[in-house]
């Protein structure tokens, strides 16, 4: 099956979520007086023989309560490298191509209190085609009414689907987002889901439904964790605490994370891939 025609839809609702999840942002940025705003760097793939490789959009803000936060939608196309091939689902040394186009973000924030977060979906195609994605919640200093408030809203957005999504997908959050070297989790965790296949055009529809549903699920939760938190005071042990956080949180992108291997393999921006590293960190 040809998926061009499904590939531009999700393209165009990642556009959308990335618009409207920016827009909130800024509009939490106003309410602490600041008038921090988006900037968006456009990036262009190079792949040799392929007239159209795609690229992608980067967004960026550095404000008084999102110390970082990168907001990017990237639609790419083309083929793998031969050793690349086989550990992706439907790909091959034989067969190769791909596209790919997804939302990431990442959000380092200015108040120890304030958790952190990641959330990306993404849709992929290869002799298969699949959505994955999900959002994990990162705080430097948890509060138990905030990790039950995300998971809560995670688990209706899942239930209204299937209700075995959030047990599975919750699970493989947990299993996923941990640091085997340190023997902890980077964060309380979230949902992550990967290969939920689509074997028609009617599968696809009723996976980008849950997937939408996911992105919904983080506009509406991380906003209001964001502004319940953000002017608590703090203490310089609590942003020593949030520093070496930060640290455990860059040595699972750098060392574990998919999505970063997959950006890098697959000739992506090196700024947009590596945007989710803090902006500060500490080794004790």
């Amino acid at each position: 099956m040809d998926w061009t025609e499904q590939t531009e839809t999700a393209r165009t609702w990642f556009e959308t979520l990335r618009d409207r999840i920016c827009a909130e942002f800024e509009a939490i940025e106003r309410e602490a007086g600041s008038d921090a705003a988006f900037d968006y760097a456009e990036w262009h793939r190079e792949e040799e023989g392929n007239a159209d490789p795609g690229g992608g959009t980067r967004g960026l803000m550095k404000g008084k309560v999102f110390e970082k936060v990168g907001v990017n939608v990237s639609s790419v196309r083309g083929s793998f490298a031969k050793e690349f091939a086989g550990t992706i689902n439907g790909a091959s040394e034989d067969a190769p191509g791909f596209s790919a186009t997804g939302i990431s973000l990442v959000a380092h924030m200015a108040n120890p209190h304030v958790p952190s977060v990641h959330m990306n979906t993404r849709f992929l195609a290869t002799t298969k085609a699949w959505f994955g994605g999900g959002a994990d919640l990162n705080p430097p200093i948890p509060y138990p009414e905030d990790t039950e408030a995300f998971h809560a809203r995670f688990r209706a957005a899942c239930s209204a689907h299937n209700p075995t999504y959030y047990d599975r997908f919750r699970k493989w959050a947990d299993e996923y987002f941990y640091i085997p070297h340190r023997g902890v989790h980077r964060g309380v965790g979230g949902i992550f889901y990967d290969h939920l296949e689509c074997d028609d055009a009617e599968g696809f529809e009723r996976n980008l439904a849950f997937t939408k549903d996911v992105g919904e699920a983080f506009l509406d939760v991380y906003p209001m964790l964001v502004r319940r938190r953000m002017e608590s005071g703090f203490t310089d042990a609590d942003v020593q605490q949030q520093l070496e956080w930060r640290g455990r949180y860059a040595e699972f992108n750098l060392v574990y994370d998919r999505g970063t291997l997959f950006g890098l393999k697959t000739g992506g921006n090196i700024d947009a891939i590596l945007m989710s590293l803090p902006p500060r960190a500490v080794w004790s």
